[in-house]
């Protein structure tokens, strides 16, 4: 199956002058080209993150490459749910359809345990119950497009990953890898649930989950520090990093192919899926327990303080 897809790049996203796609931390790395190519392909794009001025200097970049692009930014911390609230309430007062949701922001091991707005660990409040609380807030302008997609971005770090009922928070022990696989697995469960309850209840949604493989992007300076091992590495051996342009490629598969399918998970096809062109990926053992899926899918909601 992984040979189907055959070397896809952006330049086989399908053209299109309608569509909206609404993109968390897309201001860079694989979220900037996930605008990127979105826009050059005719998508109506809302870039999202934490500082509209490097909203503004990445639509800047964006007309510069191409000036017809039609991008706008909007301000939202995943890390405070009430922020996420009052985008989702901004968004439905609009009222337009949303059909493409690309859930890619995220936070990576921080040495020390932080917490959200909200008191939970930053890395699963951020990358796991941030992106649930929107999705879930976004659902009634999702199911208003007549063929939407939810594509949530997870990480080859989830295959470590296990969700501890327990400790969900990292407050009894703190291990930065091991909090980061743990949120990363929650994306990729979430996904492969909303797919499932999307096809249970009829919401006509189609999710979809991707990872980039290893690639260039400061998210590993950003969050471990330049001077941690994995920063280090970033820093001064980039050759072992792909694009994050090619990174970009599995989400944008997922977002966009006619022949990606619901409930799937898309990565790179070489080395472990740490590099290459777009392919299934292996979805690790812990992401296919139904039970586990369908107790986080409750307690997040609980959490989010949201339904679907």
């Amino acid at each position: 199956m992984q040979n189907e897809i055959k070397k896809w790049t952006a330049n086989h996203i399908p053209q299109r002058n309608w569509g909206l796609a609404v993109i968390t931390g897309s201001t860079e790395g694989i979220g900037y080209e996930d605008v990127l190519a979105l826009s050059a392909a005719g998508w109506n794009v809302i870039m999202m993150g934490r500082n509209p001025q490097k909203g503004a200097e990445s639509i800047v970049r964006i007309h510069q490459i191409n000036p017809k692009a039609k991008v706008s930014f909007e301000k939202i911390d995943l890390a405070d749910l009430s922020s996420i609230k009052a985008f989702a309430t901004n968004m439905i007062a609009k009222g337009q359809a949303i059909d493409l949701l690309i859930n890619n922001a995220g936070v990576m091991t921080p040495p020390k345990r932080l917490e959200t707005a909200d008191g939970f660990e930053l890395q699963f409040g951020t990358n796991h119950i941030g992106h649930f609380a929107l999705t879930a807030q976004l659902l009634p302008l999702l199911r208003k497009s007549p063929d939407a997609r939810v594509v949530t971005v997870s990480s080859i770090a989830n295959r470590a990953g296990q969700i501890n009922f327990d400790d969900l928070q990292s407050e009894a022990s703190y291990v930065p890898s091991k909090a980061y696989g743990q949120a990363k697995l929650a994306n990729l469960m979430f996904a492969l649930e909303l797919q499932r309850q999307s096809e249970k209840y009829g919401w006509g949604i189609t999710s979809i989950a991707a990872h980039p493989g290893v690639s260039r992007t400061n998210l590993l300076i950003t969050g471990a520090g330049r001077w941690s091992g994995p920063g280090i590495m970033r820093t001064f051996f980039p050759f072992l990093f792909q694009p994050s342009s090619q990174g970009a490629l599995p989400t944008l598969y997922a977002a966009t192919s006619p022949e990606a399918k619901g409930g799937l998970y898309y990565g790179p096809d070489k080395i472990q899926e740490t590099r290459g062109f777009p392919a299934i990926a292996k979805i690790p053992t812990q992401a296919s327990d139904l039970k586990v899926s369908l107790k986080l899918w409750e307690v997040s909601k609980k959490l989010a303080k949201v339904d679907f």
